[in-house]
Order: structure tokens, then C-alpha cells, then sequence
């Protein structure tokens, strides 16, 4: 039953991983959740794999403190660049959000033609474009990095002519690819998922990696026997930098925040 009732631990760069405790909280409304944003070293997607691995080790060994049972990483820059060494050196079943993500575009995609935008690291590493390679061989993936998104959301541009300008020029050389499927490959896009779509048109169908993390993390639990029993949910949020910030960015996020700790991070991991 200890086991049971431990939390989730959720790590991002800043606060685009609110979209993936969202989305767990919809799948799994019985789970506590330990959240770490790491905003004073935000963002991941510029720095180079071994800084990001280095962050991503502080992260989990924070969140460790506090006994919890599975942890997601639900930034796809460290997905793509961190996660074997965080599997390789912790027992605590750890999740990324870029192998859900392409198991349902793959699923998805009639013809096979893949988009995936995301932030430069998380492009340069070509995780997605492996696993999907590696998922079914015979598909085309197009990439396109949007370095401009996840402040443009940041800044709570989600409905503005200029961030539209912006997902046009981002997106048209994937329209013209003719691709058939888009993944919204960083855990700020879902925020700009309308303003995309009229970017796109129609016919593009769009796998968001925040959801497709939440049931498999659901699925994960299941199978080794720590689903939480039925009981009132517990949420801590942690930041390394500007709390107050957080709080006012995570209300987009969540809508509704039920904790958010504002204790400091910068003491335990430092920048």
C-alpha cells in the first residue's frame, strides 16, 4: 500500500511540463505529484547534450527526496538527450515523452508523412525522427525546430497575429512536404494548438506528446502494481527561480493550481 501511494515526480526546463501534469491529473486523479521546474536555467532547447544530461541528473536526485515512485521527464529536449544515463544510474522507472508520441503518430498517419516541430536541441538530436525510423522504417519524418514558441507562449502570446506569422513561417516547409501528421513535440506547443491549426489547415491530425505521456505513465503503472488507491490527490510544485512567475504562468497552464510550494531549488542544484 506505501508503494501504492508514493507520487508521481515530474521534472521540466520551466513550466511547458504543466501541460503533461495536467493531462496525468485527467488520467490519473488519484496520484500525488512532485513537480520541478528548473526556471532559473531555463530553457534546455539552446544548451548542449552534456549540460542538459548534468541538469536532468540534479533534477531526478531532487525529486528523489521525496520518495516518489515513477518519474517523468517531461521535457522533450531532455527526453531526447538524457534519458538512457538517468535510466542507466536510477532504479525508479523513468518515462520521456517522445517514444508515446510517435507510437500514436504512427498510429495515426495514413500516408506515412510525419511532421515534428520542437526546439533545436530536441531537432538536432533526431530522436524523434529515429524512433520513428525505428517504428515503422517505411515513414518520412520532417523536422522543423521553432526556437520562437516556447517564449512566445511564456509571454502568453498563444492568440496573436504575430505569433501566427510566426507558426507560418515555422510550419510551411512541413505543408509542403505534404505531411499527413504533426507531433507537437515540446510540452509548450498544446498551448499554441489553435493558433497551429489555422497555420496548417485541416487535415493535419496532431499527437500531443503531454497526453500520450499520461497514458503511458497510466499503462506503466498498472502493469508493475502502483496505481494509487482511491483518495484525495496531493500537488507540490517546485521552482528554481521566480516563483511568483511561475504562478502566474501556470494559471494558463492548469487553470487552477491546487499547491504551489514556492520553496527556492537554487540551494540544492546550482546554475
Amino acid at each position: 500500500m506505501r508503494e501504492k501511494n508514493r507520487p508521481i515526480g515530474i521534472f521540466d526546463s520551466g513550466i511547458g511540463g504543466l501541460t503533461v501534469v495536467k493531462e496525468i491529473i485527467r488520467e490519473l486523479p488519484n496520484e500525488d505529484i512532485v513537480y520541478f521546474g528548473d526556471t532559473a536555467r531555463l530553457p534546455y532547447g539552446n544548451k548542449s547534450a552534456r549540460t542538459v544530461t548534468r541538469f536532468s541528473l540534479e533534477n531526478v536526485k531532487f525529486l528523489l527526496k521525496f520518495n516518489v515512485k515513477s518519474i517523468v521527464v517531461a521535457c522533450n529536449t531532455s527526453s531526447s538527450l538524457s534519458l538512457p544515463a538517468l535510466r542507466k544510474k536510477f532504479k525508479v522507472p523513468i518515462l520521456g515523452v517522445v517514444s508515446p508520441a510517435v507510437k500514436k503518430a504512427v498510429e495515426l498517419s495514413p500516408g506515412g508523412r510525419i511532421g515534428v516541430i520542437a526546439t533545436a536541441a530536441t531537432v538536432g538530436s533526431a530522436c524523434y525522427q529515429r524512433e520513428i525510423k525505428k517504428s515503422a522504417g517505411r515513414y518520412k519524418s520532417f523536422a522543423q525546430a521553432c526556437p520562437l514558441f516556447v517564449p512566445l507562449v511564456e509571454e502568453g502570446w498563444t492568440n496573436d497575429d504575430v505569433t501566427l506569422e510566426v507558426a507560418r513561417r515555422y510550419l510551411g516547409p512541413l505543408v509542403k512536404q505534404n505531411i499527413d501528421t504533426l507531433i507537437l513535440g515540446c510540452t509548450h506547443y498544446p498551448l499554441l494548438e489553435k493558433l497551429i491549426r489555422k497555420a496548417v489547415g485541416e487535415r493535419i491530425q496532431f499527437v500531443d506528446s503531454a497526453k500520450e505521456t499520461a497514458l503511458e505513465l497510466k499503462r506503466v503503472l498498472a502493469e508493475n502494481g502502483l496505481k494509487s488507491l482511491s483518495r484525495s490527490a496531493r500537488y507540490k510544485f517546485f521552482v528554481s527561480d521566480e516563483p511568483e512567475r511561475f504562478r502566474k504562468a501556470a494559471r494558463r497552464f492548469l487553470g487552477k493550481i491546487p499547491c504551489l510550494n514556492k520553496g527556492k531549488f537554487s540551494s540544492t542544484i546550482s546554475p
